[in-house]
């Protein structure tokens, strides 16, 4: 199937500061390429995969699961791991579940953890139905376009494939559990009013991770996908200054960032 436009994978070569983003589920590259974009024209080396099942149509991700997702963004840091002598993951939502696990399996080898509204669990009723109800209906309707910045769109799936969701639930509960291997420097950016993932998720990451350089900053302006959002200079400021902090050669380029 082709690739849906702009949600294509990107990537760059530059110094020998490595970030690896991860999109959301039934996302894209495309929620995360200006922030991609950013670190880019800032001399960082930059990853930024499409995972299995994403970015073509909604279909074929009931083929795909965490596993396939997983392999991806832990093959893609193993090879910025090879060419940097520092790599950071970043992660958007479900990308953020990503991000974390990455960081409890890798320890010192991810130096530090950039967290965007944060998937931990799925909530409510969907929760208990999932693992039956997949069975008999493939979808149910899409979460993407979570976006207060008016004009501002998201490529990604309408509908949510029922397979893929329960495979999801799946991944955070072993996610959650892998949270106190967690204790990279950690910048978490939570927006108040996400109507796809709650604040109990971010709250519950910060209680059970072992990182003890911790900061939280909420995104008032923005809804789920803040990285298109009003709030998305900020997110790429404070990143920038949170990896020039961790990695002193970075600040060596001059640029000032916000942070």
């Amino acid at each position: 199937m082709p690739v849906l436009p702009g949600a294509e994978p990107y990537r760059h070569e530059g110094g020998e500061i490595g970030v690896l983003l991860c999109h959301g589920f039934t996302g894209s590259p495309q929620s995360l390429r200006p922030w991609a974009e950013y670190l880019a024209e800032r001399g960082l080396s930059v990853s930024l995969p499409l995972l299995p099942g994403h970015g073509t149509r909604w279909q074929d991700m009931q083929l795909t699961g965490w596993q396939d997702w997983y392999a991806e963004v832990d093959r893609e840091l193993r090879t910025l791991q090879e060419r940097c002598s520092q790599v950071f993951v970043f992660g958007l939502s479900m990308g953020g579940a990503l991000t974390l696990r990455l960081a409890a399996k890798h320890g010192d080898a991810v130096q530090g953890v950039v967290l965007v509204n944060p998937a931990n669990k799925v909530h409510g009723l969907t929760a208990y139905a999932l693992p039956v109800a997949r069975h008999f209906v493939p979808s149910t309707k899409g979460l993407v376009n979570d976006i207060a910045k008016e004009g501002a769109d998201e490529v990604g799936y309408d509908r949510v494939p029922l397979h893929a969701a329960n495979s999801v639930r799946n991944f955070f509960r072993l996610v959650d559990g892998e949270l106190p291997q967690v204790t990279q420097p950690l910048l978490l950016l939570h927006s108040p009013q996400d109507h796809v993932v709650p604040p109990a998720d971010s709250a519950r990451i910060l209680s059970r991770v072992s990182s003890t350089d911790v900061r939280e900053i909420l995104l008032e302006q923005s809804y789920h996908v803040a990285t298109l959002d009003h709030d998305a200079e900020r997110i790429f400021e404070e990143s920038y200054a949170f990896i020039g902090r961790l990695a002193p050669s970075v600040a060596k380029k001059g640029s000032t960032s916000g942070g």
